[in-house]
């Protein structure tokens, strides 16, 4: 707004008469932050007076005490001579308000009349504090505050069945989404909750007399949902009650169809008999009109037939549904062909094989997927159905076709003829009669896979190579079947031509590549053979054979980095491959990543818990970080799985050794002996074990049996001779004397070593190469182990025990020296204390004078 000042002719503005011009010194702002106490926000909800304001019918406040009040404005002009601090004269004035405001006009004075309001129909009326109070005009009605909101009025039962029918189809929306979801247990608690708020409904309408507007469609689907949910929740006894209830309502229009699922329910229960009686129920109740639905009811009642082996009234099922359908399906003529194949009928599983290549899909005009290169309309609408939800459906339709058909045929040709060959040769005739002419070549291919199957490979080969001349998809698979099998005969020469011959067939066929880079790999290739998988994971990048045959080449030619990315790319696509996840461990155990490794053997174990060398490995990883306690769990797993693996019994007995358990280890020491009879070092260990336990006879008798099958061994001959001093035995100066010429024997021996020394590095050549052989046996052993557990791997090169006995056995002479170790010390108070280094029979013979009496 605006500030007009009124001036007179020749003079100062009226209102500037009063302004006092600040002097020297003066704060010119003061009183700015000074206000009238009436507009402090700050504490409004503790004003008493405020309250009661509010409490009011007139919404006052109330009057403010007459020593409270500030100087009316009158007196503020009154004052002008003082100082003020503002330009107006306007120091504090006390600005008035409807909610006690003070009065205008002088402290003690009567109240001056307010005649500004009388045009505007307001009165001003005295109180008894001298204050005015202004009335509203008489034409407003004086009702004060508006009256309080009127309290909601209770709800009618009309309201109250809404909000109820409301919340049951909300119950019922969530039961049916959390189905779909898979969320099972929460759509069955919706789906009760559903029922609970369907009964209380019902209840409402009955106590409001309101039956006739029982809404039975959402009673059913109360009823018919929950029921459902008991049934996907397996639980089947409920599911059937909830069945029965609604059947039995004669008020639900076509329920008998319900008995359908009650079929259902007690076909998963084996209750065949029971399902059929249920069947025929709802098909009694289900009109001639519905032909499809009859169709399936009696699809239902066929194959209960055939779960209890009555193939005749199943016959007659599936042949009520063939010739009465307008559209018989090929399910049905595929359950048809096995009824008859079952029964012999020769003739019937003909005439059936022919019905159903004559069967139609319905799929439509296949030439709406094939767009026309320059009219772009056609281009719109091929992109917006080229895979869209009917073509799916259309898809699945087919190959289900294709795979009755086939798989029919497999079934026919052994059967409707006198010979295989003949067989499949008049399918293969029917099936290019037909309008599924194009699983001609495919039922061919499969002819030769199963010459294959029965070991006919020259017929195979054959049928195979009738396809170079026809058309190049069905020529190219055919090539690339006969290119692996020259591979797998290791005719490299014909396996790279054929796999050329798929190639220039279709390029773009991932298994022509495959065997391509294998006839590379096999010429040791390497290069070639990386770039031809390469290729085919580039054309199929879920080529599963092509990634791992990559793998493994890169794995060949010592690049583990980029093997182990090849196989990690593949255990994403095959989750549980026990193959794959082997090359993932094996290729982290190369990169000495011991804990990644552990870790990949601990998946594998979980998928082949019984295979003994991955056992093994595990135990050997965890021997390798002297885990003593997990490595002996996984070799005495892996034992107990193959108890002929000599590198996992060598290491649980030299386990017990080490542990101070000798009579447990005899047994692992003794199983050894078995598996390899012509080593001596197993029954020496035998004897040592018993030697260690206090045993003395039973190693003198074992020891005994050990010189008479290996007479030349000295480290035998030093225990015996040992034990019968020890034992005072009189069989000490015989095997005294053995032991001479053993040890004259073994020196004459190494000096004819020393002097022919070119015979001797040919022996020694030799016997490196025997225990080469003897290394690789070793593996040969495992990996045949591996294969019969199902697992491909190869046994540890490393074996503890063995290491620590052929240290101690390098070198023989003439000192004695404990396979299994020093023993522990004995009192000895009968004799002297010997040197550890006396050699005790050093230098003399024993006399008769020495042997016990």
């Amino acid at each position: 707004s605006r500030c007009c000042i009124a001036t007179r002719p020749g003079g100062a503005p009226k209102m500037l008469r009063n302004v006092h011009l600040a002097t020297e010194g003066e704060d010119m702002y003061e009183g700015f932050n000074e206000y009238d106490p009436s507009y402090d926000l700050e504490g409004l909800e503790e004003d008493e007076g405020f309250k009661q304001a509010v409490r009011t019918s007139h919404g006052n406040r109330p009057p403010l005490p007459t020593s409270a009040k500030k100087p009316a404005v009158g007196a503020t002009r009154r004052a002008a001579a003082a100082p003020v601090g503002t330009g107006m004269g306007l120091r504090s004035r006390g600005l008035g308000s409807q909610m006690g405001r003070p009065a205008t006009g002088s402290d003690g004075g009567a109240a001056r009349p307010m005649t500004a309001i009388v045009a505007a129909g307001y009165q001003a009326s005295s109180s008894r504090s001298g204050s005015q109070e202004r009335s509203l005009p008489s034409s407003v009605p004086t009702t004060g505050l508006a009256a309080p909101l009127e309290a909601k009025l209770e709800e009618n039962p009309e309201e109250v069945i809404k909000q109820l029918e409301k919340k049951v189809m909300e119950l019922l929306e969530e039961s049916a989404f959390a189905n779909s979801k898979g969320e099972l247990q929460m759509a069955l608690d919706r789906a009760k909750e559903a029922g609970r708020k369907e009964r209380l409904l019902c209840k409402q309408r009955e106590q409001n007399s309101l039956s006739e507007q029982i809404n039975l469609d959402l009673t059913y689907s109360v009823l018919f949902n929950l029921a459902v949910q008991y049934e996907v929740n397996e639980m089947y006894a409920e599911a059937t009650n909830t069945y029965l209830v609604i059947v039995k309502n004669k008020m639900f229009s076509n329920a008998g169809r319900l008995r359908v699922n009650m079929g259902n329910i007690y076909f998963k229960q084996g209750k065949y008999m029971q399902a059929v009686k249920m069947y025929r129920m709802a098909l009694d109740q289900v009109p001639t009109t519905h032909e499809l639905i009859r169709a399936k009811i009696l699809q239902n009642i066929g194959s209960v037939f055939v779960k209890m082996g009555q193939y005749a009234d199943a016959v007659t099922s599936y042949e009520h549904v063939m010739a009465n359908s307008k559209r018989p399906d090929f399910k049905t003529a595929f359950n048809l062909i096995l009824c008859y194949f079952a029964l012999g009928d020769r003739d019937k599983m003909k005439q059936t094989f022919q019905r159903m290549l004559q069967a139609n899909l319905e799929l439509g005009d296949e030439d709406r997927y094939y767009p026309t290169a320059d009219d772009p309309h056609s281009m719109l609408v091929h992109e917006a159905i080229k895979d869209d939800k009917l073509r799916q459906i259309e898809r699945e339709r087919k190959r289900m076709a294709e795979r009755c058909i086939v798989t029919a045929a497999k079934v026919v040709a052994p059967a409707v003829e006198v010979s295989f060959a003949a067989g499949f040769d008049w399918c293969v005739e029917c099936v290019k009669l037909s309008p599924y002419s194009d699983l001609a070549g495919e039922l061919e291919i499969t002819k030769a896979i199963t010459y294959l199957k029965m070991r006919e490979f020259q017929t195979a080969i054959d049928v195979l190579k009738g396809f170079e001349k026809k058309e190049s998809k069905m020529a190219s698979a055919a090539a690339t079947n006969l290119s692996f099998m020259f591979v797998l005969e290791n005719d490299l020469g014909q396996a790279e031509k054929y796999a050329e011959m798929a190639m220039a067939s279709d390029r773009y066929n991932p298994l022509a590549l495959v065997n391509r880079g294998n006839c590379s790999f096999m010429k040791k290739e390497w290069e070639r053979a990386v770039e031809f998988y390469q290729e085919a994971i580039q054309v199929d990048s879920s080529c599963t054979e092509a990634l791992y045959n990559l793998g493994l080449l890169y794995k060949k030619i010592n690049r583990l980095e980029e093997s182990l990315e090849c196989f990690l790319k593949l255990h994403a696509i095959l989750r549980n491959s026990s193959q794959v996840m082997y090359q993932i461990a094996h290729l982290y155990e190369l990169l000495d990543d011991v804990v990644n490794a552990t870790e990949w053997f601990m998946q594998l174990v979980s998928v082949v818990p019984t295979d003994p060398v991955i056992l093994s490995r595990l135990g050997d990883l965890y021997d390798g970080t002297q885990d003593k306690s997990q490595a002996f769990q996984y070799h005495y797993e892996s034992f107990r799985y193959f108890p002929s693996n000599i590198d996992v019994i060598s290491w649980l007995g030299a386990y017990y050794v080490d542990s101070q358990f000798c009579e447990k280890a005899i047994h692992y020491f003794e199983r050894a002996a078995v598996i390899q009879p012509a080593e001596v070092k197993w029954q020496l260990m035998v004897a040592s074990c018993h030697r260690r336990t206090g045993n003395y006879q039973q190693a003198f008798q074992t020891y005994k049996l050990i010189h008479q099958r290996f007479s030349e061994n000295v480290d035998c001959l030093k225990f015996l001779v040992r034990l019968c001093t020890d034992l005072g035995l009189k069989e000490v100066q015989e095997y005294a004397t053995k032991l001479k010429k053993a040890e004259k024997a073994k020196e004459q021996r190494e000096q004819r070593a020393q002097s022919s020394g070119r015979r001797g590095s040919g022996t020694r050549s030799g016997s490196k190469s025997r225990s080469r052989n003897t290394s690789a046996s070793s593996e040969g052993r495992g990996g045949a182990a591996s294969t019969r557990s199902g697992q491909s791997g190869t046994h540890s090169d490393e074996d503890l025990l063995d290491a620590n006995l052929q240290k101690k056995h390098r070198e023989i002479d003439a000192t004695y020296s404990d396979p299994m170790g020093e023993l522990p010390p004995r009192p000895k108070t009968a004799a002297r204390q010997r040197k550890e280094d006396e050699d005790t029979f050093e230098g003399e013979e024993l006399g008769d004078d020495m042997l016990p009496e």
